[in-house]
């Protein structure tokens, strides 16, 4: 991970997100503070608990995508979850804690995927043996097999033919040929049989079904008949498998939740009791309650063992149009000590949120676009005309923030992108008339949602 300062953590966030400074700002320290109490002495580091994090502000402001980014600029596991899935009705069988069970999944696929793109250099070596051997076994079963006491003669033209097919592989000229290989049965990783404590009855059935089809599978293998393509996919997959230690990425995945989870946990104004009216939202109050361990610190049991929660980062977000922060339960509210608040977008921000971002709307048009030989230009007025309609649209309808942007840009390009693939060599310059033209009915209409979200 990058040990990057709250100075550069803001400017990589503001690649991403317009505006918010405020909440990139109180990000960006919590971000840095775990960087500070991996370099204290172990009993000190123990004591120093994360700053939970309370965002609030309107719908499509840049809450989930600073979560987001964040996460992903710390290489961090991550996982999204809306509080109110915890309250709906016949939801049954899940609890808070498995947020955390989530995470570990999240974390374990992460450290998987890491470890297989190290080896992966290794697997496809191996990978490339087997699929030369089943090719020479194919053309010289005579030969293949016998390469002790193999006459000269016999020895030098299966060299010669074990090096032609490696440079035919080489140069992808076998791709689509077919081969028999032999392979174990498909599974990404062997489970394990555990009944914990606490476990949900959902868990535990999903626990037995994996146990049942390793018992079934292990070590069972099968030839199929595939082309050198699929082949080569299919072992350079069991390769890398191999050569992975599991239980090293379990435990590293396992540590790597405990010290830099992130959890983003929205929709938290929809579980609060608004005005502490008695009988309101019952379910909501305890949910609450039941976050309450997991945001001070806890140990949950999981498949992989015990995780403690102690120093996971939440970060809470929610609208709050109708319920205030105060309306959560005070003990709730003592666990997120930071409270930023988002600023609704403006005109120029979505003006902003269309060109200044690495992967602002227009830029990914252009890209898409440009695959049919089509130059896509926006002029200023343009992206002008595209956020007044987004933001009248919000006005008019219901404000869902920058939302909005993506469905009046695909109305402005829908009968472009459609045609694209017969406009091969043109340059379509997307103006303020460009983008009046396509969207006159629109603003005719007083009903703006019948076309626009």
């Amino acid at each position: 991970m990058p040990e990057l300062t709250p100075q550069e953590i803001v400017r990589e966030l503001d690649r991403y997100v317009v505006g918010q400074h405020d909440a990139k700002k109180a990000l960006a320290v919590a971000l840095r503070n775990r960087y500070r109490r991996r370099h204290l002495p172990p009993e000190v580091a123990a004591e120093i608990m994360p700053k939970n994090l309370l965002m609030i502000g309107p719908t499509g402001v840049g809450k989930t995508e600073l979560a987001r980014r964040l996460a992903k600029l710390h290489d961090a596991p991550f996982i999204k979850v809306e509080a109110t899935k915890f309250t709906e009705v016949g939801y049954v069988g899940r609890d808070t804690e498995s947020i955390v069970r989530d995470l570990v999944e999240a974390a374990i696929n992460m450290e998987n995927d890491a470890r297989q793109e190290e080896v992966r250099g290794q697997a496809e070596e191996l990978a490339r043996e087997r699929i030369v051997n089943a090719i020479l076994s194919k053309r010289l079963p005579e030969l293949v097999g016998k390469s002790e006491g193999l006459a000269k003669r016999d020895a030098a033209r299966l060299t010669r033919h074990r090096r032609a097919i490696v440079a035919a592989l080489s140069a992808n000229e076998l791709d689509e040929q077919v081969i028999e290989i032999e392979t174990e049965l498909e599974e990404p990783f062997a489970p394990v049989m555990e009944f914990i404590s606490g476990m949900t009855p959902e868990e535990m059935s999903d626990n037995i079904q994996e146990f049942v089809q390793h018992v079934a599978q292990h070590h069972r293998r099968r030839s199929k008949q595939v082309s050198v393509r699929e082949a080569r996919r299919l072992l350079v997959m069991e390769e890398s498998n191999k050569l992975i230690n599991w239980d090293v990425v379990v435990d590293t995945a396992v540590g790597r939740v405990e010290e830099d989870g992130i959890v983003f946990l929205d929709e938290l104004d929809k579980i609060a009791r608004i005005g502490h009216e008695p009988n309101v939202d019952v379910s909501g109050e305890g949910v609450q309650r039941d976050l309450l361990p997991l945001i001070e610190g806890s140990t949950v049991m999981t498949r992989y063992g015990p995780v403690r929660s102690d120093h996971i980062l939440f970060i809470t977000a929610g609208s709050f149009h109708h319920a205030k922060p105060t309306d959560l339960i005070p003990e709730l509210q003592g666990r997120l000590p930071l409270r930023v608040e988002l600023s609704p977008l403006t005109e120029e921000d979505f003006v902003r949120i269309l060109s200044d971002p690495d992967n602002a709307l227009t830029k990914q048009y252009q890209a898409l676009l440009s695959v049919e030989g089509v130059e896509l230009d926006f002029t200023e007025d343009g992206l002008r005309e595209i956020a007044h309609v987004a933001v009248r649209a919000n006005d008019r309808i219901e404000n869902i923030g920058a939302r909005r942007l993506h469905t009046v840009v695909e109305r402005v390009l829908e009968e472009l992108s459609f045609e694209a693939s017969n406009r091969a060599g043109e340059r379509v310059v997307v103006d303020r008339e460009y983008v009046q033209a396509r969207l006159a009915d629109l603003v005719k209409d007083e009903d703006l949602g019948k076309y626009i979200l």
